[in-house]
């Protein structure tokens, strides 16, 4: 294990949400949650975050499994200088806010169904996002997870790959040093966030976008993106500039 801590021993997580994907588009079937790939866009932001960590020599390798995450982590994979004989680790419990269907929302639900559990500073444990999976079972289960990892002693340097929802819930931890979801911590499609662990939580850095490390541009979340190509979807009026 590499120690850049002076006297103190830490590990460092590489945390990525995986690239950018499309989950409506109009005259189509809505991806499935689980099988729905990478677009070129979120292709591209991949190996540019992958070149930003090329360098960097990564012990473990963990996604929870979905194709999404899979490929983001084997693209930053390609990149890498140190990457030969890695094996992509799938841990199911690190999955995404579960959504058992998508309901046929009316365009008065939009706005709750999508926002009240990730526009909310801390929202509650019943809170749930799109009618489905609520805070405190995505809590209890990736924090188990968390520190099920964290109990592993025999790496120092892991990228995991994960989701926007269960990335959020990682971070709230190590910032706030109890299981909690910040829901307003955006996680841009394909960024980075440095976390060091030994013997408490320290952020190193929170949604990096490689390629755009000052977020030019819409100032939308990617929540509100996908919200915006569900009402598209729809039919429904899409709000104007935010």
């Amino acid at each position: 294990m590499s120690n850049d801590g002076g006297s103190v021993a830490r590990r460092r997580i590489y945390l990525m949400r995986h690239g950018d994907v499309k989950y409506f588009v109009t005259d189509r079937e809505p991806a499935a949650p689980r099988s729905v790939e990478l677009t070129r866009r979120g292709r591209e932001k991949a190996q540019v975050a992958g070149h930003a960590l090329r360098a960097v020599r990564f012990d473990r390798v963990i996604t929870n499994g979905r194709s999404r995450v899979i490929e983001t982590a084997r693209i930053v994979l390609d990149a890498s200088e140190h990457a030969d004989q890695l094996e992509i680790e799938t841990w199911p419990e690190f999955e995404e806010i579960r959504v058992s269907h998508l309901a046929d929302l009316e365009e008065h639900e939009v706005d709750a169904a999508f926002f009240s559990v990730f526009h909310s500073a801390t929202p509650d444990r019943d809170s749930s996002y799109l009618y489905s999976e609520n805070v405190g079972s995505l809590l209890d289960r990736v924090n188990t997870e968390l520190d099920r990892l964290m109990a592993d002693t025999s790496w120092g340097t892991a990228l995991v790959v994960l989701h926007g929802g269960v990335n959020r819930a990682i971070l709230s931890r190590a910032i706030t040093g109890t299981p909690m979801f910040r829901g307003r911590l955006e996680q841009t499609p394909g960024c980075i966030n440095v976390l060091d662990h030994g013997p408490d939580w320290f952020v190193r850095s929170v949604n990096v976008v490689p390629d755009d490390p000052a977020h030019v541009g819409p100032r939308v979340s990617s929540l509100e993106e996908i919200a915006d190509a569900y009402r598209a979807y729809r039919g429904y009026p899409v709000p104007g500039s935010r």
